[in-house]
């Protein structure tokens, strides 16, 4: 028999399956399903800056009602709809999960700004998190703003969160950073145990009948594993933290992927939005069945081995392989 387990932001995981941070885990019902199919572990959906920022300003509004102390700054910060739950209710719901399951459970805490909203990090863990994801989920739109500025901001913030908490810290990162290589090494350094690649950023779209933006949720596929397959390759054993691959991770092949790219868990969410929660036991025996084909006693044994410093051609990771491919495509007749 195969061993499944891995070791992943210091947590013994039966096996490398982690269910990503989705509306999969916003009733109890759900998570526990989850635990039962046989996930690794458990990500909890995000905690959102936004939801302390509106409840604080809730507050404020009721204690100095009529002074027009803050006037329409509620309004500046997003709608974030039914999925969202205030940040008191968010930590009983992570508490109840944490009870309701027997895998090891991790908070999300979604942000991007330095404050006190960064002490519901002490309070994940006080709530039982036995990690927790740090959501690096925004987009730049100022012409004026540095990107070494930001850069420092996310590393601040990164500091801060980890000066107030004892248990494991990864960071879910975007894959638009100039210097990615560089900006991991100075994260990790910053203090955080693992790296989640990638954020999936939703893109709105435009109804041209109506001429209004509107947004719909797009579920991910296997195509887009090759963007986080790559940079795992090649920050395998140059960066002091545990890489997890997240995106486009539906099939048994995409987990093994994912693990001889160097990660220790594959992330998944959107395979089991579409296709049920029996997808992790189908994908956990092909994934047995592959390994004893192939006479792999481990997971542990894979993992690195297709990275950039284990394999013969190094190159495919980088820029020296565009024109090859480029001069592999043929003319259509």
């Amino acid at each position: 028999m195969t061993d499944l387990t891995t070791r992943y932001l210091g947590l013994t995981l039966k096996n490398p399956i982690v269910a990503a941070a989705s509306p999969l885990t916003k009733k109890i019902e759900s998570a526990k399903k989850l635990n039962d199919a046989g996930v690794g572990a458990i990500v909890v959906y995000s905690l959102f800056e936004e939801q302390i920022i509106h409840e604080s300003l809730e507050l404020d509004h009721y204690l100095t009602r009529g002074t027009n102390s803050f006037a329409e700054a509620i309004t500046y910060l997003p709608e974030i709809g039914t999925y969202a739950m205030g940040p008191g209710k968010y930590l009983d719901h992570l508490h109840a999960i944490k009870k309701a399951v027997s895998v090891p459970v991790i908070g999300s805490l979604n942000g991007v700004s330095k404050g006190g909203w960064t002490s519901y990090a002490r309070r994940m863990q006080d709530a039982g998190a036995d990690a927790i994801e740090l959501n690096l989920y925004y987009l730049p739109a100022d012409p004026e703003l540095p990107a070494v500025e930001l850069e420092n901001t996310y590393l601040e913030l990164v500091q801060d969160i980890r000066a107030v908490v004892s248990i494991p810290l990864s960071v879910k990162l975007n894959p638009f950073i100039t210097s990615l290589p560089n900006f991991a090494k100075n994260i990790t350094a910053a203090g955080a145990d693992g790296l989640v690649l990638f954020n999936r950023f939703y893109q709105p779209d435009f109804d041209l009948d109506n001429l209004e933006v509107v947004h719909s949720l797009v579920l991910s596929n296997s195509d887009e594993l090759r963007l986080p397959l790559r940079w795992i390759s090649i920050l395998y054993g140059k960066v002091k933290a545990d890489l997890a691959l997240s995106t486009g991770v539906h099939t048994a092949t995409d987990v093994i992927k994912s693990m001889m790219a160097g990660a220790k868990v594959a992330m998944i969410a959107s395979e089991i939005l579409k296709n049920g929660y029996n997808r992790i036991p189908d994908i956990l025996a092909t994934m047995q069945s592959w390994m004893e084909e192939r006479e792999y006693t481990s997971i542990q044994q894979m993992q690195g081995s297709m990275s950039q410093q284990a394999v013969k051609e190094p190159a495919a990771f980088e820029r020296a392989n565009y024109m090859k491919i480029l001069g592999s495509y043929r003319d259509l007749p």
